[in-house]
């Protein structure tokens, strides 16, 4: 029985995060409701939430960004909180307000505080004005007319990013200034198409920087605490791979440094609810990059290393309680690495892959976690993002969770859809990673990495070989006895 003030949690999303909050919610004794497209039937989320209402859209993606679909459905069902996990409407300030203008508790910070660090122009204003670091920067809002003139102005490189993006999405780096012009009118095309809005914003590019982000959570009563950074700096066109605590680049010092003035910002910002404050950071010096105002994806190291269940903190917060531990009373024991397990082929340039989920195998024991939101028989399609699963291993030190990372992704076995398994144990392999010598663009800079590794002619028409004859059309007809021998029966001469 929930002690909670509601007794019923909606769910607003899908795949794997939407059965990690379920479980979470179910062991706190509240009744699940799940919204779920029918692209999404037979996902395990689906059959772990005790109710499951079907949503519609001229796309699976578009049922999930219904508002008025989602919110009929939370008091049809009698739900007195929705958690909209992340992506989809989880930093939408118009579905925040909708569900508190509907009685529902949200579970997320207030509608002004997506309004306000959502908008990453705002954010940036917001907190350069209170004397936190922000990289030298060019916003278009201010005076359109000189924008360009004064991104220019900045020198370069330049990083030109759409105000209202996310996902590393209308992204354009700048190296040579001849080409700014139609680099910006790029990033402004697609932004526009992506999120509906144009605008731009340009800042300084760090050459080779490291993305270090901090989670933040603060409660209604003015308490906000930090639980630590990660680094996510392995990523691939803007978006993470590999996410790990604590970062191998910081000191003590700066690690103190870093997540102090998260803290900070968030306090400032008068936060409530789970957050993460991102930086760009180099040579000791780092930058506020945004704040996701929201639960990441890579939340489980942080749970990994503190023993502290973000969602169920979340749950609490939403419900008015006041935060059940100090800063002082975080620790972080150990080391964590979260691998993202993705439907792609990293030898064709990341490309997404489709397929069935003939066999799935999930990697288990001591120090390793999986969140996964497909089963087998399901089908992985382009509907949604094509991430499947996340591999998460904690271990006493960085140098034994790499060690446990390798031994549980040859233990991860997905057949009928290509995935990244393969070129992720080749990336946390690498000499370099090992040494924690990376950074954002590291991937580009070794392209070998992605590449997939020889194989000799004769092992591949062997593999082909037993390929085919592992599919049943194929078996079928090697198996066929012709009609004619069929009608002989059992005559042998």
């Amino acid at each position: 029985m929930s002690t909670l003030p509601f007794d019923t949690l909606l769910i607003a999303n899908r795949g794997e995060i939407a059965l990690r909050i379920i479980r979470t919610a179910k062991r706190m004794g509240l009744r699940t409701v799940l919204v779920a497209h029918e692209a999404d039937r037979g996902a395990p989320a689906n059959a772990a939430a005790d109710m499951v209402v079907p949503i519609e859209g001229r796309t699976g993606v578009a049922a999930y960004l219904d508002v008025g679909q989602i919110i009929e459905a939370a008091l049809r069902t009698g739900a007195g909180a929705i958690h909209p996990g992340y992506g989809f409407l989880s930093e939408n300030a118009g579905f925040a307000r909708a569900v508190s203008g509907a009685g529902i508790a949200f579970v997320g910070p207030t509608a002004e505080a997506i309004d306000l660090m959502g908008d990453k122009v705002r954010a940036r204003a917001f907190v350069a004005a209170r004397g936190f670091p922000v990289a030298p920067s060019a916003i278009e809002d201010d005076d359109p007319q000189t924008f360009v003139e004064r991104a220019r102005a900045l020198g370069g490189p330049l990083l030109v990013k759409p105000s209202a993006g996310g996902g590393g999405k209308g992204m354009r780096i700048v190296r040579d200034m001849a080409l700014l012009d139609q680099e910006i009118a790029q990033a402004r095309s697609e932004g526009e198409r992506y999120f509906g809005d144009g605008r731009l914003y340009v800042e300084r590019f760090v050459e080779q920087p490291r993305h270090i982000e901090v989670q933040v959570m603060g409660d209604a009563h003015g308490t906000v605490v930090h639980l630590g950074e990660r680094e996510c700096s392995v990523q691939r066109r803007f978006q993470k791979i590999v996410e790990e605590t604590p970062s191998p680049a910081l000191d003590a010092a700066e690690r103190e440094r870093i997540c102090e003035t998260a803290a900070g910002i968030a306090r400032a910002a008068g936060y409530r609810n789970a957050g993460t404050v991102e930086f760009i950071y180099g040579r000791g010096d780092f930058y506020f990059l945004e704040m996701n105002t929201r639960l990441q994806v890579e939340h489980p190291v942080t749970e990994a290393v503190t023993g502290i269940d973000l969602v169920e903190t979340q749950l609490r917060v939403a419900a008015g309680e006041r935060l059940a531990f100090g800063q002082g009373d975080i620790r972080s024991r150990g080391h964590a690495i979260e691998l993202r397990i993705y439907a792609e082929s990293a030898a064709r340039g990341f490309t997404p892959t489709t397929g069935p989920v003939l066999a799935l195998r999930l990697p288990g024991g001591e120090g390793i976690r999986v969140d996964a939101g497909i089963a087998e028989g399901q089908r992985v399609t382009t509907a949604f993002d094509p991430m499947l699963a996340k591999l998460i291993v904690h271990a006493p030190d960085r140098t034994a969770a790499i060690a446990r990372a390798r031994a549980a992704l040859a233990d991860f076995a997905l057949l009928g859809c290509e995935t990244n398994i393969a070129f992720l144990d080749r990336l946390v392999a690498d000499p370099a990673f090992a040494r924690g010598e990376v950074h954002t663009g590291w991937l580009d800079a070794n392209p070998a990495l992605a590449a997939d590794p020889d194989i000799a002619p004769d092992l591949r028409l062997k593999l082909a070989a037993i390929a085919a004859l592992a599919t049943r059309a194929v078996r079928d007809e090697a198996d066929a006895v012709p009609a004619l021998h069929a009608a002989m029966g059992g005559w042998r001469n």
